[in-house]
């Protein structure tokens, strides 16, 4: 169809960006909460009879405690938070002490969620390697330095486009927030996949000054970033310029084909759901190539070819029919009928 060349696919723009999980905001209170039950819901479902739940003292904690922080009451929210860990730590031990007697399938199951609702019970404002979903472990706290959102939670994603018409050649999710840097030879494998069967491969990449140290990397593939720009040539430097071209597209993949918030499970969902909305922006890229390249003329060769086919196997193709009928469509109905 000739909507792209394939000169175009040798050079490049990759950008990472943060596709967010389907959690809710991270507070302590409501971790502890959720955390005690949790673990007070599967202890019912597994016989143990426990001392005591503390459900009511949770939840009103859990109101407490959200009162508090929008009052800016500090003194008393810590207060209230020392509780839900003690409530939090004393039904965990309870557990562990009475489920000796269980299968050991059922203990090995009960053993997962008991171990994260601990993670969450000595978990501090500060430490690295905190869980922010007792359901969603391996969602990370990633900041983009975005003054309306200032921290995003789910995983970071890697995407590579064409230079000049903006297809994506590449989505691949990157679990445990790294650096942008050590990211790159991981998309250019990809995209190299991807690009196996046409025959080419990657030359020039593209980026911000957050792969300034790939370089050596991705050798003997160019790198091109503005930290570079006095060495660069007058070709080079025109095409830093369309460096920023990939910013509208992250936006069109989170906010038209739903990378904005991934819904799957585990780090599994969050690398098929990038492909998956990498694909979509794709699809609908092809469509605006075939109007802009002319609908009416690729619709009119499927047709004929269509029309081909059935004729080499002597029954009429299935056409759309309209009313009244063509002189073309009456001789097609004649011949069906004989």
């Amino acid at each position: 169809m000739g909507a792209i060349k394939k000169s175009e696919f040798e050079r490049i723009i990759v950008n990472t960006t943060v596709q967010e999980k389907a959690i809710a905001h991270p507070t302590d209170s409501r971790l502890l909460e959720v955390a005690r039950e949790k673990i007070a819901r599967l202890a019912k479902r597994a016989g143990i009879a426990l001392k005591q739940t503390h459900q009511r003292e949770g939840r009103t904690l859990r109101r407490r405690a959200a009162g508090y922080a929008h009052a800016k009451q500090y003194r008393r929210l810590k207060r209230v938070l020392r509780r839900q860990r003690t409530i939090l730590g004393a039904l965990v031990r309870d557990v562990q002490r009475k489920m000796t007697a269980l299968p050991d399938a059922m203990r090995d199951g009960l053993n997962v969620w008991l171990e994260r609702a601990e993670r969450i019970r000595t978990q501090k404002p500060r430490d690295s390697g905190k869980l922010y979903a007792l359901h969603a472990p391996e969602v990370s706290c990633i900041g983009k330095g975005k003054a309306r959102k200032p921290y995003e939670f789910g995983v970071k994603v890697t995407l590579a486009v064409t230079h000049q018409s903006g297809l994506m050649v590449g989505a691949r999710s990157l679990p445990g927030n790294p650096y942008d840097g050590h990211t790159l030879a991981t998309q250019l494998e990809q995209t190299n996949t991807l690009l196996e069967d046409l025959g080419v491969k990657p030359k020039v990449v593209v980026a911000d000054l957050g792969y300034r140290a790939a370089g050596p990397d991705i050798a003997p593939v160019q790198l091109i970033h503005r930290g570079r720009y006095k060495t660069l040539t007058n070709v080079q430097r025109k095409w830093l310029k369309r460096r920023q071209a990939i910013e509208p597209l992250i936006g069109h993949a989170k906010h038209d084909h739903g990378m904005a918030r991934c819904w799957l499970k585990g780090s599994e969902g969050d690398a098929l759901h990038a492909v998956l909305c990498a694909a979509g922006f794709n699809l609908r890229w092809l469509l605006r190539a075939v109007g802009r390249l002319g609908l009416r003329a690729v619709f009119l060769r499927l047709q004929f070819l269509a029309f081909v086919a059935a004729a080499c196997h002597h029954r009429p193709p299935a056409l759309s029919w309209r009313w009244p009928p063509s002189p073309t469509q009456h001789a097609l109905r004649k011949f069906s009928m004989n």
